[in-house]
């Protein structure tokens, strides 16, 4: 029987070939005690045969020399394969032989009641059955031979795992042998997140009808990865093209070649001479071991002193009570329960009771056998059994030889199909509004479904990009309007119901949906933030002079300028007459000097260089503040300004603003969470809905703000540009994307196809046509300034500069003033008269009215060599001629020789012979 092409299936290769001896061959030791051992298995078949040959070889092989205390006695007897002969042989072994052992049987549903009674006699039940249901954690007499089915579930999750398969269908035998393995490959595929959508269960006595009908089903459906469990009869007429497989791996050895040249010449063929094709397998390697491990237990255990007695009534033959218990029994499984030895079947450790699995060989059914790698527990998938090159758990498909996969093909199939003439039902959201996302017609003729729109573009774009054509078709989804109502979380559940295979649409990537769906990549921005209208326009403001600076940096401003007047007249009081005469005349000059600066209108002349210092820096700095001030204005003058109403959502919770969203739309729950009332949050359909709900303002019917995600605002605001604009922080969300089952193997393909599309000219085109063209209308940034007035943080380190400069330069001048009056300092006086007195001497150099009035001509030798007198402590440094102070430039001129004039009014010669 063929299996349908491009069926992928790996086969769990349980080969039931296990016989036992019916006597046992080698040398007689007389002196050896002989231990009675029951043997039962299935005389008729082929693996019963093979299983005498090969036992009936350990025991002639063990006891080819004298030099042993026991020696085994066998006691053979026919289970006909069939249960209730399995068991009664057993009673009949434990009743009248009295056994101290039972080797067999191999058939699970056989030795499942056998280990039960060799529980209640305490006599250990020496089995190579594989399935999981027994246990000998739960009956300590029962010694699994062979390895437990379970040890393969891993090693098969590995092979699915390197080829990246996620999804496999379970074919099993409707018996123990079958179903036993189910838990732990359940188990396997779990771990490596592996679903398993379907199970197929066959009649061991299935007939090629029977299996083609299964293998009907099963092309029905989308996965195409098997693991299949079944007697080797059943796995003949189920496989007919490639698979992989596993199986228990025999290491080669020169022990393993003679034996087996022994079995094929002599032990199997001399019994059995008309099956020349039958080949030796493990299962006979675990029975020759088995018999080894038992004869090994009992020199162990046995002795010349040891009594063979058990409690047995023999009157009732049918009764188990009266079978009594072996005083033996557990000595024997002590000895049996750990054991290990180096058999021909590898390395044979019993760990409590059960045979320790080492390495699995895959191989390549293709008709034959050919093994392509070996999988253990420690390495994981590997070219060698041992690999010694390394340490990391490895589950490569790379390290595999060569593969022939069903059909014949040698490309890795993708372990999944779309069925024959099956069309993906694709869910699209019927709803009012907002068209240009996702619009779905239905033509009342043909009753086909139509959907355009953005996201239907994107959608049909990236099924165009996949490697592989996926046919679908649209199913309407009516998505019903108002709050109460179920909206696109509801629509999303139909697929985790099995209503749709995908929906596609504006639905946005969220964290409780993705617990029942399985979402791709995104296709657009993401995020949640909110639109307002923006403020009147400020150019009709008659105080709008005043706006470009903020009330902090006017304030600043006023301030240096008063500061770096008091400066300029500290500087300038001694030695510049401007700066001199009534209080009220020195105050005006204060703040006339100062704030003339700002236009640039300053007449005075300035003496001193630490002025000249300060002034200069200052200028700087006003004509950077005049500069920054001019450009402000005439952007506020020529741009509108787009304030808005409010500027974040807590504004909106402080003022019991009512709010609008999208019906349908999970802000609702969003804003809710955010601690908006209920019934302060409003629903709408339409880009025309929310611009009249914005207009009505929330006091009049209508809305405050609209929070919704930002491909809707972007498009309401392309719609609307200029009159809203979008305001706080931006939510995050993770964007629209396209949900599919959970596990379904699409996803990682159309993700891929999404990151293709969204790459290409393809995604501009597609927005361009149905959302927004960029240079049509400016988009508006998402986080507006609360204003656009100029702040002192702008001008600081300006501020700072001219501060130290005019603190540096006052520092220098009372420096030199008090050096200069230093007699006053070292005057026996108070503080205070001191102070008074500097106080005096820095003011009398401000009032020279009455000095100007007295005129003084001396000659021109006079005052080109003056007397030098020292100066008193009320002369300022201005009064002192000798020490050079003032220049031609400093204001003194000469006007005529021999009379000295200063700031051309002529001194007095009183006063200059005085000084």
């Amino acid at each position: 029987m063929e299996i349908p092409r491009f069926f992928f299936v790996l086969l769990l290769l349980e080969v039931a070939f296990i016989t036992f001896l019916a006597s046992p061959v080698g040398s007689q030791n007389g002196s050896a005690v002989k231990v009675d051992v029951g043997l039962i298995h299935d005389w008729d078949t082929i693996s019963g045969k093979m299983r005498n040959a090969c036992m009936s070889l350990a025991l002639s092989d063990f006891y080819a020399n004298s030099n042993h205390t026991t020696q085994i006695v066998v006691h053979f007897r026919d289970s006909k394969s069939d249960d209730v002969d399995a068991a009664s042989a057993a009673i009949d072994l434990l009743k009248n032989v009295q056994v101290q052992a039972i080797l067999g049987p191999q058939a699970s549903t056989q030795a499942d009641f056998i280990t039960d009674i060799g529980k209640k006699v305490k006599v250990p039940i020496i089995s190579s059955a594989t399935s999981p249901a027994l246990s000998p954690s739960q009956n300590p007499y029962f010694i699994r031979a062979a390895y437990c089915s379970c040890a393969q579930a891993k090693a098969i999750a590995a092979i699915v795992k390197a080829f990246g398969w996620r999804q496999v269908v379970f074919i099993y035998e409707n018996s123990n042998f079958g179903s036993g393995i189910l838990p732990h490959l359940t188990d396997a595929m779990m771990e490596i997140s592996v679903s398993v959508p379907d199970r197929s269960v066959l009649s061991p006595s299935a007939d090629d009808d029977q299996i083609m009908g299964e293998l009907s089903k099963l092309k029905t459906k989308q996965t195409r990865v098997f693991i299949v469990h079944l007697h080797p009869t059943s796995a003949s007429k189920f496989f007919k093209k490639g698979v992989i497989g596993v199986k228990p791996y025999v290491p080669s050895s020169v022990q393993l070649n003679n034996f087996t040249r022994r079995w094929k010449s002599k032990a199997f063929r001399k019994q059995n001479p008309d099956m020349d094709g039958v080949e030796l397998n493990v299962l006979g390697l675990w029975a020759y071991d088995s018999v080894t491990a038992l004869a090994t237990a009992l020199e162990k255990v046995g002795s010349s002193g040891l009594k063979f007695n058990r409690t047995v009534n023999r009157k009732n033959s049918t009764d188990l009570d009266a079978i009594g218990t072996s005083e033996f029994g557990p000595l024997l499984l002590e000895s049996i329960r750990n054991i290990r030895f180096r058999g021909l079947s590898g390395d044979f450790h019993i760990v409590d009771g059960e045979l320790q699995p080492s390495a699995f060989q895959i191989v390549n059914v293709i008709g034959r056998e050919e093994t392509i790698g070996f999988w253990t527990e420690k390495y994981g998938i590997s070219k060698i059994p041992n690999p010694k090159d390394t340490t990391v758990y490895s589950a490569n498909k790379d390290v595999l030889g060569a593969i022939t996969w069903p059909g014949g093909s040698t490309i890795v199939p993708r372990g999944w199909e779309i069925p024959a003439g099956k069309e993906l039902r694709i869910g699209v959201p019927a709803k009012k509004g907002l068209e240009q996302f996702v619009n779905v017609t239905t033509d009342p003729k043909t009753n086909i479904t139509n959907a355009t729109g953005f996201c239907i573009d994107v959608f049909e774009q990236v099924m165009k990009s996949m490697p592989y054509h996926v046919p679908y078709k649209y199913i309407r989804y009516e998505i019903p309007q108002g709050e109460n109502f179920p909206g696109y979380d509801d629509f999303v559940d139909q697929v985790f119901f099995g209503n749709f295979d995908a929906v596609v649409g504006d639905i946005t990537i969220l964290s409780n949906r993705s617990n029942h769906v399985d979402f791709t990549l995104p296709f657009t921005e993401s995020g949640v933030t909110i639109v307002v209208p923006v403020k009147q326009d400020d150019r009709k403001n008659a105080w709008i002079f005043l706006k470009p600076l903020k009330k902090e940096l006017w304030g600043t401003i006023a301030a240096f300028f008063v500061f770096i007047g008091i400066v300029i007249w500290v500087l300038e009081h001694q030695v510049n007459k401007e700066f001199q005469g009534p209080r009220h005349k020195q105050v005006g000059m204060v703040f006339w000097f100062s704030f003339s600066t700002l236009v640039f209108a300053h007449r005075e002349k300035v003496i001193s260089n630490f002025s000249r210092f300060v002034i200069i820096v200052w200028v700087f700095v006003v004509l950077v503040l005049t500069s920054s001030y001019t450009a402000s204005l005439t952007s506020m003058l020529t741009v509108q300004q787009l304030q808005p109403t409010v500027t974040d959502v807590y504004d909106l919770i402080k003022n019991r603003d009512y709010v609008g969203y999208q019906d349908g739309s999970f802000v609702a729950d969003m804003l809710k969470n955010m601690n908006f009332e209920s019934r302060r949050i409003r629903n709408y359909s339409t880009l025309e809905e929310y611009d009249e709900a914005l207009t009505k303002g929330s006091g009049n019917g209508g809305v405050a703000a609209i929070v919704d995600e930002l491909p809707y605002l972007r498009l309401f605001l392309e719609k609307y540009c200029g009159k809203y604009t979008m305001v706080g922080p931006i939510y995050k969300t993770a964007g629209f994307g396209f949900a599919f089952p959970r596990g379904s193997p699409l996803v990682p393909d159309v993700s891929r196809a999404i990151l293709n599309v969204t790459e290409s000219d393809a995604m501009l085109n597609i927005t361009i046509k149905w959302l927004w063209n960029e240079t049509d209308c400016s988009q508006q940034d998402g986080t507006l300034a609360a204003s656009d007035s100029l702040a002192p943080g702008s001008f600081k380190g300006l501020f700072i500069i001219v501060g130290a400069s005019a603190l540096s330069a006052l520092l220098i001048f009372f420096c030199s003033f008090l050096n200069d009056n230093k007699a006053i300092l070292a005057s026996h006086v108070s503080i205070w008269q001191k102070l008074s007195a500097l106080a005096k001497a820095f003011c009398e150099g401000k009032d020279t009215s009455r000095e100007s009035q007295k005129p003084n001509v001396v000659s021109s030798e006079d005052a080109i060599m003056p007397e030098h007198h020292p100066p008193s402590p009320e002369t300022s440094i201005a009064d002192s001629p000798g020490q050079g102070v003032f220049t031609q430039d400093e204001g003194f001129s000469t006007k005529e020789p021999g009379i000295l004039v200063r700031n051309n009014i002529p001194i007095p010669e009183k006063e200059v012979s005085e000084r």
